[in-house]
């Protein structure tokens, strides 16, 4: 099979999932070329209000294809760096659906993921001390960011692989699930965020990652979007809420 990135859209949610099966889900310069124009679709259809990136099978993704490294290593980390702001940089909520290795690049765009759901026994680690790499500044930050000083030079440092228990710990990830759960989950909590105001999803992404610029932004669209006023009618009759608005 070709490596390639697949998708599909269903009850609200898109599911994009990396297929590289004969390398564990590694990251061509092809595939991270295709991602954000791949996000920008997703981005503006009114049916995806949530995103979930998984890889196919038991892996998530074992990184950079390596042989991409040598060819042009400046070009596939540039590349990847853009996949990666990209992800980090979608309008709506975001959530990293992992098994088995989520290393390098792979650990890479989970990080820029809003959450990160993995199955027991997945292993992640980020690696660029094992090639000699000098890993972007933006991910750095975006790691040290969701793992603390300490976790992230341990990580960047060592290149060592931890396990979900202790990534769990560091924050790296928000839940573990046991064997055979995890689409199960995936499946329920992503139902959770498309029933919810994307209004609220969108202001407080921005928030959350530093944009303190857009208050008045965000107050004009609560006045003219109607999610507010459709909130509260739907708790004082007691019924769900049918919010409408999207960015």
């Amino acid at each position: 099979m070709e490596p390639r990135l697949s998708h599909h859209v269903g009850d609200g949610v898109a599911t994009v999932v990396i297929r590289h099966p004969a390398k564990r889900n590694a990251m061509t310069t092809g595939m991270w070329r295709a991602l954000p124009p791949l996000l920008d679709e997703l981005a503006v259809r009114p049916d995806v209000h949530a995103l979930v990136l998984t890889g196919e099978g038991d892996t998530f993704c074992a990184g950079a294809d390596i042989s991409t490294l040598r060819e042009s290593p400046e070009e596939a980390q540039g590349l990847a760096v853009l996949a990666e702001e990209a992800l980090a940089a979608f309008p709506k909520p975001t959530l990293a659906a992992i098994r088995g290795y989520c290393v390098g690049g792979g650990a890479q765009l989970a990080a820029a993921c809003d959450l990160r759901f993995a199955r027991e026994g997945s292993l992640f680690g980020v690696t660029p001390a094992k090639l000699g790499i000098v890993y972007p500044a933006s991910s750095t930050r975006r790691l040290t960011a969701l793992v603390g000083p300490s976790t992230a030079k341990y990580l960047l440092f060592s290149g060592e692989l931890i396990t979900t228990e202790r990534a769990l710990r560091t924050g790296l990830v928000d839940e573990v699930l046991p064997e055979g759960e995890l689409d199960k989950r995936v499946g329920e909590f992503t139902g959770v965020l498309a029933a919810r105001s994307l209004l609220t999803q969108a202001s407080a992404k921005e928030f959350a990652n530093g944009r303190a610029d857009r208050d008045a932004y965000w107050a004009e669209q609560a006045r003219g979007g109607g999610d507010t006023a459709e909130g509260v009618a739907a708790f004082l009759e007691r019924r769900q809420p049918r919010f409408t608005w999207t960015p």
